[in-house]
């Protein structure tokens, strides 16, 4: 029984998709592989904690790239030496990981509990603060950063190899989206889409609310901090204008256009925008039409209206209904019924202590 829900179109389609983007250095050029598709990975994998939190959380947040942003600073704090900007602590680049990943967890579970008592509109903007926050206070303090950001950043053995760092991006990719669909069975998955449908029943019937709420912002925060290490290490620098609200608001852009109900989506919804960053401004006589790079942003925004319009779910929602048509079937996530009597026919697992 559980081969056979292994063995399903789904699941096929997402094994050949890993095997070629293995394989894409063997086949693929320098620039498509260090560039074009780490780039996508990176974006992708920060893009899916925004899509595990509205999908499973029902919390849309603006402060991951902050959070991605933070792991990149304390890195380079961390593990410069005298001479460049920061702390230039000049701990061994494993250690400074392990206390980038650590101070990035612990202001996410600090930003997640301060967040978590607010809902909707009011957590967006929230969040949002958060980021305007963080940009600031990265731009004005020189002892960690300042206007000119954090430069000479070299990433730890063996991901100096441009190659290697891709394969990171890959693998780091996909355990991500296979945890994050794991969690979403799991009791405490079950009980945060609870929290997300009906929060005041979830409270009644004895959930912490709020701690469910601020354990997913957290654990989305590890993960925008494993990708920010990997995107230090890609740059090699980081600067305050990396986590302006420009940036931040191209990272929602990003799983819009991907479909912000599926985790598949924060990668696609990457693909494009990097595809269309790197070549729509070489297209022939592209400038004769007034599409000239300052105007990169009016097209990006002609294209998720356009997404919004035809499908809401995004690019992953069309494709699915187009399997459909063919027969083709795609696992989805589905809200979960919530007891009208007894605690003791709780779907999502056990009750909160």
């Amino acid at each position: 029984m559980t081969a056979r829900r292994l063995l399903t179109p789904a699941n096929a389609v997402l094994v050949v998709v890993v095997v070629l983007l293995l394989a894409l250095p063997a086949f693929g050029t320098d620039f498509f592989v260090r560039f074009v598709m780490t780039q996508t990975m990176i974006l992708g994998l920060i893009a899916a904690t925004i899509v595990f939190l509205t999908s499973h959380g029902g919390m849309i947040s603006l402060a991951q790239l902050l959070l991605a942003g933070i792991a990149g600073f304390m890195f380079g704090n961390a593990a410069l030496e005298s001479g460049a900007r920061g702390l230039n602590l000049g701990w061994p680049p494993w250690v400074a990981v392990v206390f980038a990943l650590g101070v990035t967890t612990v202001v996410a579970f600090l930003l997640g509990a301060l967040a978590s008592r607010t809902t909707g509109i009011y957590f967006l903007m929230l969040t949002l603060v958060y980021g305007v926050i963080g940009y600031f206070f990265f731009a004005q303090v020189v002892t960690v950063s300042g206007p000119g950001g954090v430069t000479s950043i070299v990433a730890p053995e063996p991901f100096t190899d441009p190659v290697n760092l891709y394969y990171a991006a890959v693998v780091l990719s996909v355990l991500a989206y296979l945890a994050f669909r794991a969690i979403g069975r799991t009791n405490f998955g079950l009980a945060l889409q609870g929290v997300r449908d009906d929060p005041v029943r979830m409270s009644s019937l004895g959930f912490n609310v709020a701690l469910h709420r601020t354990l997913a912002f957290t654990l989305g925060g590890l993960v925008a901090g494993v990708a920010g290490l990997l995107n230090v290490w890609w740059r090699g620098q980081i600067d305050p204008a990396s986590i302006a609200i420009g940036p931040t608001l191209i990272v929602l852009i990003i799983a819009v256009i991907g479909g912000i109900s599926y985790f598949e989506g924060a990668w696609l919804g990457a693909l494009v925008y990097v595809l269309l960053n790197t070549y729509t401004k070489s297209i022939p006589l592209i400038d004769r039409i007034g599409l000239t790079p300052d105007r990169f942003n009016t097209v990006i925004g002609l294209i998720v209206l356009l997404i919004m319009v035809l499908s809401p779910e995004g690019l992953v929602g069309i494709l699915e209904r187009a399997g459909r048509g063919r027969g083709v079937s795609k696992p989805t996530e589905h809200s979960i019924e919530l007891p009208t009597t007894s605690p003791t026919t709780v779907q999502t697992g056990g009750r909160e202590p």
